[in-house]
């Protein structure tokens, strides 16, 4: 699939266009996840903290975006909560364990398994994405995606 990926951490007073763009496999959908098409996905400044290494991804390439809306285009087993065709939106935080103190007090972004879209997991910067069920969420109709 095609996607924007930010292959190494990059200065930009050197690098006017630091990603690249390109064929990126991101997969099916496992057990839980969700495959969403992209219809857009928002910039913020957190990719320009990535892209110059001030909050680094863990591997490369990655492909960034965190403000996602798209539409659940597959299922993976075991997704109960989303149906193909469900319009979706996903923010920053990929997923968390759903188990510890701070997720159970709703402070996720705390979590010791914490995980960003878009850093740390695969973001909205493509034509398709993945992401855990719990973590996609339906978006009314009252809000148009453009």
């Amino acid at each position: 699939m095609k996607a924007m990926y930010l292959s190494g951490i990059r200065d930009l007073s050197k690098y006017k266009a630091p990603l690249d763009y390109g064929n990126i496999d991101i997969g099916k959908p496992n057990t839980g996840e969700v495959l969403i098409k992209v219809h857009t996905c928002g910039v913020c400044h957190t990719e320009l903290d990535e892209i110059e290494g001030r909050t680094p991804p863990p591997f490369f390439p990655v492909i960034p975006g965190h403000q996602v809306v798209g539409h659940v285009e597959e299922t993976g087993p075991g997704v109960t909560k989303l149906a193909k065709g469900t319009r979706v939106g996903v923010a920053w935080i990929y997923s968390s364990c759903g188990k510890c103190e701070f997720c159970q007090c709703d402070l996720e972004n705390l979590c010791p398994e914490f995980k960003a879209t878009g850093r740390d997991a695969h973001g909205g910067y493509a034509e398709y994405m993945l992401v855990p069920e719990d973590f996609a969420f339906p978006l009314p109709d009252v809000f148009d995606s453009a």
